[in-house]
């Protein structure tokens, strides 16, 4: 069985596959998540920014509490960015989207670590080895969407409740389905270093 992962680029909140929706597929290994707050040349359409570029379009610490306004999909095929427009602080439900071609053995869940091993969550945003402590947020919304300024879970490593069970905690699937969720990053006020954070997602399951 196979999995492929979509990112909602386009503004409407509609379903995988929906006509008018505009879903881009993920490339493993070649595209990334850039979360930013974006700037005259880190914004959607342009080419993939240089490091340079996204240091400029940081989000700048201010001592209170912030969320990370700009998501972006870069597209390594096309050398664009794509913005993720309903990912964040939005109660928007079709933003990222795990297809699954066939049944599973086990419940989908999405994780994140800081680096491919998948064995420590030592990076700041993921909370300095502490995972109630990290920026990263996330809600799953594969029934229903998250509600207006949403709280989600806290992400980091595999410890329990700090992952996403992407079928609602339903477990298994019976058969081909797609699976959704919303993330964002809040900053705490207690941020004093900035940098460049590239964390590992990884979707576990088995299968039959």
């Amino acid at each position: 069985m196979a999995l492929t992962v979509y990112v909602n680029t386009g503004t409407s909140d509609q379903e995988l596959g929906t006509s008018g929706a505009e879903f881009t597929e993920f490339s493993e290994g070649n595209d990334t998540l850039i979360f930013s707050a974006g700037s005259n040349v880190v914004k959607d359409g342009e080419p993939i920014p240089s490091q340079s570029d996204l240091i400029q379009a940081g989000v700048i610490l201010t001592g209170s509490e912030q969320i990370v306004p700009k998501y972006f999909l870069a597209d390594a095929s096309d050398n664009e960015l794509k913005e993720i427009h309903n990912m964040g602080n939005q109660d928007k439900q079709y933003v990222m989207a795990f297809d699954f071609d066939a049944a599973t053995a086990s419940e989908p869940v999405l994780e994140l670590w800081d680096d491919s091993d998948l064995d420590s969550i030592d990076d700041v945003t993921l909370g300095g080895g502490v995972p109630s402590s990290s920026w990263w947020r996330g809600v799953v919304t594969t029934s229903s969407s998250p509600g207006d300024n949403w709280t989600g879970q806290r992400l980091a490593g595999s410890g329990s409740g700090y992952f996403l069970e992407l079928n609602d905690g339903n477990g298994a699937l019976s058969g081909a389905d797609t699976l959704y969720c919303q993330l964002k990053i809040v900053i705490p006020a207690s941020a004093t270093t900035g940098g460049s954070a590239v964390p590992v997602f990884a979707v576990k399951f088995t299968s039959n």
